[in-house]
């Protein structure tokens, strides 16, 4: 009888061993890692377009070693803040620029919009570029008027408030060109509302549109956007002085790009009436009404169709800005904005001219 009992527990132990084994091959055909095995999980990755940097991390220090600079930055940051409108053409501005020297008359229209209810306009550093020519008379008599409504109508005077010296110090040798080429890297600007070219008063409050300057997602591809500009298409071909008539179209976004800060700081948008020339400077809007993007170049119309473009992205803008001054951009469009546009003035022309002399 104890020879069945042992038997019958060898059998039990047996087929328990034998059981558990096989539960556990089981197991590791079912849950990964059962095993002690490396666990490995699929996940759909988005790539982001890498685009060549003109800068590869150098930074003029002109503003951050500016005493002045950084305390006119600081001086006086009072002043109204945030948006007053969520319609595009309401802050919309059309900046129109002439250039004179002893050979020539050259024109320029590019489109800006307020960010700020104190008049601070925000629009391409291709398009400003003209006001800090303005200052150094060098290469020839330059002036720029802001125009706005519909059609566009001489409004006010603005003075430069900021444009990347980054972007200066990469475009000096081809400032004057009369086809600005690049990929947008930090290709903007702010103004500022000086006054009004037949003397009245100032609005109290500009129609500015808010921004958001969080990185893109990468699931904002396919999204809708409203893009938002003066365009001229051929009617600066025909006459300077043609009516220009503002323009905005929803749209989408097709693809995003990277100068290397491993967030979107270029997005390309599919084509729509508004791409064409003079929308440079624009504002593209995402479904809460909030600005991620200014209109830098022209996109892939093989791609993206007729029209299509490629903006900067807010957060790029923040992010540059933060490095060449040490403000943000929340900071730079406030306090005492005719002083600070003096000081900006000031420490700049210096260096532009500089960079002038040894490009030429």
């Amino acid at each position: 009888m104890q020879i069945l009992s042992e038997l019958f527990t060898t059998f039990i132990v047996a087929y328990l061993a034998l059981t558990n084994g096989l539960a556990n091959e089981i197991n590791s055909w079912f849950i990964p890692g059962a095993d002690n095995s490396p666990i490995y999980t699929e996940v759909e990755t988005v790539e982001i377009t890498r685009l060549p940097s003109q800068s590869d991390g150098i930074i003029p220090d002109v503003l951050l070693n500016s005493l002045a600079y950084q305390q006119a930055a600081v001086a006086g940051a009072t002043g109204l803040a945030g948006a007053t409108t969520k319609d595009p053409f309401a802050a919309l501005v059309n900046i129109f620029c002439t250039m004179k020297t002893e050979e020539y008359i050259r024109t320029n229209t590019g489109t800006g919009f307020f960010v700020d209810p104190d008049g601070v306009i925000m629009t391409n550093a291709h398009v400003a570029q003209f006001l800090i020519l303005e200052k150094t008379n060098d290469i020839g008599e330059v002036e720029c008027i802001v125009r706005n409504g519909n059609p566009a109508a001489p409004k006010y005077k603005a003075e430069l408030l900021y444009i990347s010296p980054t972007w200066i110090q990469e475009n000096a040798g081809v400032i004057s060109d009369e086809i600005p080429m690049g990929t947008g890297e930090r290709d903007y600007a702010l103004l500022y509302v000086k006054e009004a070219l037949d003397d009245s008063p100032l609005p109290t409050v500009f129609p500015a549109l808010g921004f958001n300057s969080d990185p893109l997602p990468l699931s904002i591809r396919d999204n809708l956007v409203v893009a938002a500009g003066y365009p001229v298409g051929p009617l600066l071909r025909e006459s300077a002085s043609a009516d220009l008539i503002p323009q905005k179209a929803t749209t989408t976004v097709s693809e995003l790009y990277t100068f290397g800060s491993n967030n979107a700081d270029v997005f390309s948008i599919r084509g729509s009436l508004v791409g064409t020339e003079g929308s440079s400077g624009g504002p593209v809007l995402n479904e809460n009404g909030e600005v991620i993007g200014i209109i830098v170049t022209r996109g892939d119309d093989d791609t993206d169709g007729s029209g299509s473009l490629r903006a900067i992205t807010i957060s790029h803008i923040e992010k540059t800005m933060l490095e060449e001054t040490n403000f943000d951009l929340t900071e730079n469009i406030a306090g005492d904005l005719p002083f600070r546009a003096e000081v900006f003035a000031d420490t700049m022309t210096p260096f532009l001219l500089s960079l002038l002399e040894t490009a030429n």
